[in-house]
């Protein structure tokens, strides 16, 4: 217990730079609607905006969050896409302040949130607002993907 509150204390005295982002940072990400639809969509009538991030958007985005600190190892860009914090399917914007380099151990918990989710807006069973909400607490906090996933199974099933 003793050496851990030692590598505790040391390793708040140095920065080290992670390889990626665990979630979207608040300040470069904080997220946002889409503002110039394509079409509208579910019940609710959801600005939809079309996939539209060019490579050079990418890079920028990148190259953002290597100033926060972020390795980001290129090496590897596989391992990477660049997601949607507030998703297309949930009316989100392919603006800078909407996107962020995701890795593919974080994706792979969140993209199937996102289309149960959105399925369940085209069935009407849960609002824009309630999902937006629910899918940023995932991506801030990955411990809330399983019970959100459940609980957005459970509104798509119910009737």
């Amino acid at each position: 217990m003793k050496n851990l509150i030692w590598l505790l204390a040391l390793a708040t005295q140095f920065s080290f730079a992670a390889e990626f982002p665990m979630k979207p940072d608040k300040q470069l990400t904080p997220g946002e609607l889409c503002q110039y639809p394509a079409e509208y969509r579910y019940p609710e009538q959801i600005a939809y905006c079309e996939r539209d991030v060019s490579k050079e958007q990418a890079d920028q985005v990148f190259q953002e969050y290597r100033k926060k600190g972020f390795n980001l190892n290129l090496d590897n860009r596989s391992s990477y896409k660049i997601d949607h914090y507030i998703p297309l399917c949930a009316g989100g914007a392919n603006s800078n302040e909407n996107l962020w380099p995701q890795h593919m151990s974080i994706f792979a918990q969140t993209d199937d949130i996102e289309r149960i989710g959105c399925e369940t807006m085209a069935m009407g069973k849960i609002s824009q607002a309630e999902f937006v909400k629910l899918i940023k607490q995932v991506k801030n906090d990955l411990s809330l993907a399983s019970a959100v996933r459940m609980e957005l199974r459970r509104r798509k099933a119910s009737r």
